[in-house]
């Protein structure tokens, strides 16, 4: 085979892993009474870059973990990711997500809410039906850290001076958690694996919310598939701004968070070798895009 047909084969492999994965979403929630209004808004599970099930489609050939737990964990984490976006663009005010009004636009504020909250807790019950039961305890207390790290860039931080290391902070947990946990479900049985996974996830994660926080202040807002500069009108603390007020480089400290990650799976080769297709054919070009007008 040649490695232009290997590669077809890869990507066909994804589209059906992802395709999968908003399959079972959607499942989730067509059992409530809000089939109709999923029907209406297809765009809110799964049409954004699903980075989090890329994560553990990469990783799972490389793992003892089952497919089935690799599929109800890409779901549940991508679902509380959609909550989260939801509520974010009901706090920002973002009025674009996806290149499509936002929902809470549509369907208002309260609607928007209390979507999200529906999301979140069918995607608490969905990863309860995995064959491994300690991964429901490990998502309540990373989602919890995405809730603790969103407070405290609202209620502790928003106006204050943006320290480049409380930033770094924030972005760890904001974003940072949900990669670290479909990192930690594809260890399996292998706790050492899936500590080791966690703390690569956390800072693949971390490095990608960098990256948005720049394209908030730095990205092309004609053009762009969600509203930009939000963060700034708000007096978010964020890196873009910390980078303004600081000599930080944000681009140095992504690839520094890259090699890190990948320092974290020595002792695993071939799940290293995995994590390093994931950076170099999925995460990267995502980053890539989002500082692609830093120093413009």
């Amino acid at each position: 085979m040649t490695d232009v047909n290997a590669s077809e084969e890869v990507d066909s492999a994804m589209e059906e892993h992802l395709w999968r994965v908003r399959q079972v979403m959607t499942s989730c929630l067509a059992e409530t009474p809000l089939r109709s209004v999923l029907s209406e808004h297809q765009r809110l599970l799964g049409s954004g870059k699903m980075l989090r099930a890329r994560t553990a489609f990469r990783l799972q050939p490389a793992t003892t973990v089952s497919p089935e737990t690799v599929l109800r964990s890409s779901a549940a984490v991508e679902m509380i990711h959609a909550a989260s976006l939801l509520h974010d663009d009901v706090i920002d005010g973002g009025v674009l997500r996806r290149g499509a009004p936002a929902f809470w636009v549509e369907r208002g504020v309260s609607g928007a809410i209390l979507l999200g909250d529906l999301l979140l807790f069918k995607a608490l019950d969905l990863c309860c039906q995995s064959d491994n039961g300690h991964l429901t305890s490990m998502l309540v207390k990373l989602t919890g850290e995405v809730c603790q790290a969103e407070t405290e860039q609202e209620l502790l931080f928003r106006g204050e001076p943006a320290e480049w290391d409380r930033c770094i902070r924030i972005a760890r947990r904001k974003t940072g958690s949900l990669f670290a946990f479909i990192a930690y479900a594809c260890g399996g049985d292998d706790e050492e694996l899936s500590e080791a996974l966690k703390e690569a996830g956390y800072q693949a994660g971390t490095a990608y919310q960098l990256s948005d926080d720049i394209l908030d202040i730095d990205g092309e807002r004609q053009g762009s598939d969600k509203t930009l500069g939000t963060d700034e009108a708000r007096e978010k603390t964020t890196a873009a701004r910390a980078v303004r007020d600081t000599d930080a480089n944000p681009i140095q400290t992504i690839e520094g968070f890259y090699e890190s990650s990948i320092s974290k799976l020595e002792a695993w080769p071939e799940v290293q070798k995995a994590w390093v297709s994931y950076l170099e054919l999925d995460l990267k070009p995502a980053v890539e895009r989002n500082v692609s007008h830093y120093g413009a």
